[in-house]
């Protein structure tokens, strides 16, 4: 079963990853982003501006930031992921959901493959900043 688009293999569950995962992979996933992304303390509201743009349009019809969708909640998968784990994922979801162990638990939950959503690294980034405001704004109420 998909969402928001085909996915090329619907059979996750059934394919074993070739080799270990390395350290970075357990951590990070499986991606583009091999490297630490510099997260500055002070939230960049401009990012987060774009950021916010980029998850209405992209990702909003699965998403809410507190509860269950399509996908699950996004503030709790903030508080348990690195951002290098959020970029990957929201930039390779196939790969991740057939070779990352995580991947392949949110498809066991939600009995749906998160499509590509032609996301560029900047705008994933965008959306990791984002959902700081966001995670900042509920600790604030």
């Amino acid at each position: 079963m998909t969402a928001c688009g085909p996915a090329e293999n619907n059979d996750v569950e059934d394919e074993e990853p070739d080799e270990e995962l390395t350290e970075w992979q357990m951590e990070h996933g499986f991606g583009p982003i091999t490297e630490p992304v510099e997260i500055a303390e002070q939230i960049d509201a401009e990012l987060a501006e774009t950021g916010e743009r980029v998850f209405q349009i992209r990702c909003e019809s699965c998403h809410r930031m507190e509860r269950r969708l399509v996908g699950p909640a996004m503030l709790p998968v903030l508080e348990g992921r690195s951002p290098e784990w959020i970029m990957n994922f929201t930039l390779a979801p196939e790969q991740n959901i057939r070779e990352h162990p995580t991947g392949q638990a949110l498809l066991q939950e939600y009995m749906v493959e998160m499509p590509f959503q032609n996301v560029t690294e900047e705008e994933a980034r965008a959306i990791v900043e984002y959902l700081r405001v966001e995670r900042e704004d509920r600790l604030d109420e």
